[in-house]
């Protein structure tokens, strides 16, 4: 069988490939292995607003019962809302049911230690064993069986955390925000409202299914619309979980992850507030983005793709801003993972301490024409081994002559094969990402 967890957990189309047995079987074994401090492990549930999710939450349930867990429920919350109340429950560990921002059939179950911090690989290698060998579990009976605890008051424990924390004065400032029809549709207007600001609301009415539909992060085409016919000063768009923030200026124009870790860097750096004066990012990220920290004497840390190791980098070697293209951004001394509302509230602290529009804020970072190319393939891990395909790579890269770098790699979370490029000339850009896009498409599809 298949490795389960991915670089964000276990994901896959629900009640085909994440199905309720094996919801049931990721709980058992997960509480478990993380439930060995106590005798009553206490583990947190949470979900985003997608359809499957409460028939994944009560296997899970299930699951984590059978073996004498308790459930702590918080209901719909933000990926990193429960990180943050798996801390503060004194949970032994939390998990969240979410397929962040993907469409609304996939979903995943993604396991944060007791800590909020997510698994370290061994752990979720550990669990992934029991599930794919059938262990003997311990069944209780009677008084031992697991129970159910709704916690209804949980979210409003994380909003005041928000408001109190990471106060920002935002009256006067006119914010439209998209929600996503996800996990920020309820706590993300209640938050700004209550910081001041005059809000108007897009795409902030789930219904189970409309969940990143054309909306949010990934589709941020009618916030840029909505932000001008508004006049608004800016717009926040949050992903289907709510770990991710991108940005819209007062003229239209998408603020992505880099120009506002750029913002954010620069300003905690005329702070003295970036510890390390270092940032780390992805591969992924623009060259834009390094010129500006280097020009401010900022060191550039780089990784893998996924937050997960971005994370890995900062706790190892020090740092406390990171994050991706994506807007998946971690202040490390805000929160053990990233958090599209506190990325938020970070970017406006710095409209406000500044006094400046976003958009001349944003311009501190001079954006490389950047073209990602996504190829839906039949199996991605046959990028590495296909000799067409790594010929076709080396040639792309030898026709930018210098001038450019290629990137190619499988998606952590999609049968997707990614193809990224950078060069000064946007149309030798096009015309090499494209064919080299079109290769892989005719090997691996």
């Amino acid at each position: 069988m298949a490795k389960l967890f991915g670089t964000d957990g276990v994901r896959g189309v629900a009640n085909k490939e994440l199905t309720p047995d094996l919801a049931f079987k990721l709980g058992r074994a997960g509480a478990f292995v993380l439930s060995r401090q106590g005798k009553r492990p206490k583990i947190a549930i949470g979900k985003d607003t997608r359809i499957s999710g409460d028939m994944l939450e009560a296997a899970l349930t299930a699951g984590i019962l059978s073996v004498g867990g308790d459930c702590l429920r918080m209901g719909v919350v933000p990926t990193p809302g429960l990180a943050y109340l798996t801390r503060t429950y004194g949970c032994c560990a939390g998990i969240v049911i979410s397929a962040s921002h993907n469409p609304v059939a996939d979903n995943g179950i993604k396991f944060f230690a007791g800590d909020g911090f997510k698994l370290p690989d061994a752990v979720e290698e550990e669990i992934e064993n029991y599930v794919l060998n059938d262990y003997d579990f311990p069944a209780p009976t009677g008084a031992d069986v697991g129970r159910i605890y709704d916690e209804a008051a949980a979210s409003e424990q994380y909003l005041r955390f928000l408001k109190e924390e990471l106060y920002v004065d935002l009256s006067g400032l006119k914010i439209v925000l998209d929600c996503a029809n996800g996990a920020a549709s309820r706590i993300a207007p209640q938050l700004f409202k209550e910081l001041g600001a005059s809000i108007t609301v897009l795409h902030g009415e789930p219904d189970g299914v409309n969940i990143n539909d054309n909306c949010g992060s990934t589709h941020p085409e009618s916030l840029m619309r909505e932000v001008v016919a508004q006049g608004a000063d800016l717009g926040l768009a949050f992903d289907g979980d709510a770990d991710r923030l991108l940005a819209v200026d007062e003229q239209g124009k998408l603020v992505d992850g880099d120009q506002i870790m750029v913002i954010c860097g620069l300003n905690r750096k005329r702070k003295g507030t970036l510890d390390k004066n270092k940032v780390t990012v992805t591969v992924m990220s623009n060259l834009g983005l390094k010129e500006a920290f280097q020009k401010e004497g900022i060191t550039v840390a780089e990784t893998k793709v996924g937050d997960r190791y971005i994370m890995e980098e900062m706790r190892q070697n020090g740092g406390i801003l990171g994050g991706e293209q994506s807007g998946h951004i971690i202040f490390l001394d805000r929160s053990t993972t990233g958090d599209g509302l506190i990325t938020a509230l970070e970017l406006l602290r710095v409209v406000r301490e500044t006094n400046e529009p976003l958009s001349r804020l944003g311009a501190q970072m001079r954006r490389f024409p950047q073209l990602l190319v996504n190829v839906r393939v039949k199996n991605k891990e046959a990028l590495k081994t296909n000799e067409r395909v790594q010929e076709a790579i080396k040639k792309a890269e030898e026709s930018l002559q210098g001038q450019g770098r290629i990137l190619v790699r499988p998606s952590g979370t999609e049968p997707l094969v990614r193809v990224m490029g950078e060069a000064l000339d946007e149309n030798k850009l096009k015309e090499v990402v494209n064919e080299l896009a079109e290769s892989i498409k005719q090997e691996l599809a």
